[in-house]
């Protein structure tokens, strides 16, 4: 892998798929009832994390205090449009179906504000950039997962509209966020840019960081997390969801180790969350009942 090819792909991005345009949307919804029953809490997750761009390139900002400059096109002219529209027009289909507008979670975390001052340090600065693509990667294998399920589950109710002209759409710009972090992580290590010891670390702070798309360390946030995941129904084989979201992770840091097809901390991210989600029902329950 090289940087070249990198950069080419983010200028294919870029000229392939620009952002959708809300006006493009057909905002037709046959019941907007029966979607709301059946996704709104998926449609609701959906929005608030994709309009978290905006803070996401904050974090970079401070994450990468000397991005290359492949990353900075990715995110500033490819992503950043692409994502924004992502959730300005999921968040108009919510409230055509009676949702609440989303409120995205817009303050950069202390965390990263530490991580972002020992980034100045080049050695920690590689560090993070790994920890950046294996993140993206991450969230964006996530996110391709549940748009393709979604996609599938709209379409049965008939809502023609909103799966070929809103989430159809989303679902094909996804794929190649995902390619670029994929490509991004394997030159650093097929190239050797961290010595022994960074790769280490890097999977020290992997094991104990580790989140789900939109969880953003928040026990709310990871629990509605959870709701997404049973509706779409990856909790019915969470180690096959696991394996679909780390194999890369599994293959790139951790080489498969000993046979790994996934980092043991991305199942365990899983179960949290559906505990959590859980708990958080009969919590209601009972509250109802009292």
């Amino acid at each position: 892998m090289t940087e070249q090819k990198i950069k080419d792909h983010v200028e294919r991005l870029g000229e392939q798929h620009p952002p959708i345009p809300l006006a493009s949307v057909d905002r037709t919804v046959n019941n907007p009832d029966v979607l709301r029953e059946r996704f709104g809490h998926v449609i609701e997750y959906l929005a608030r994390v994709e309009l978290e761009v905006d803070r996401n390139v904050l974090e970079l900002l401070v994450l990468l205090p000397q991005p290359h400059e492949v990353d900075r096109m990715f995110y500033e002219d490819v992503w950043q449009p692409q994502e924004i529209q992502h959730g300005l027009i999921i968040d108009q289909l919510g409230q055509d179906i009676g949702l609440q507008p989303a409120e995205p979670m817009l303050e950069v975390q202390t965390s990263m504000k530490i991580l972002g001052a020992l980034s100045h340090i080049p050695q920690i600065g590689e560090i993070t950039r790994l920890l950046y693509y294996l993140t993206g990667a991450s969230t964006e294998r996530q996110a391709v997962l549940a748009y393709n399920t979604l996609s599938r589950a709209v379409a049965e109710l008939e809502e023609d509209a909103v799966a070929n002209t809103i989430i159809g759409p989303i679902k094909q710009q996804e794929p190649g966020h995902f390619a670029f972090y994929q490509m991004s992580a394997r030159e650093m290590i097929e190239n050797n840019r961290l010595k022994p010891w960074q790769l280490w670390l890097t999977q020290q702070i992997r094991s104990f960081s580790y989140g789900l798309v939109g969880t953003n360390g928040k026990k709310d946030y990871t629990a509605d997390m959870g709701g997404v995941m049973e509706i779409l129904g990856f909790n019915e084989d969470l180690e096959g969801f696991a394996k679909d979201v780390g194999r890369f992770e599994a293959k790139v840091l951790w080489a498969n180790r000993e046979g790994m097809a996934f980092p043991p901390y991305v199942l365990r991210a899983l179960r949290d969350s559906l505990d959590l989600y859980r708990e958080r029902l009969r919590r209601d329950g009972d509250l109802a009942a009292a």
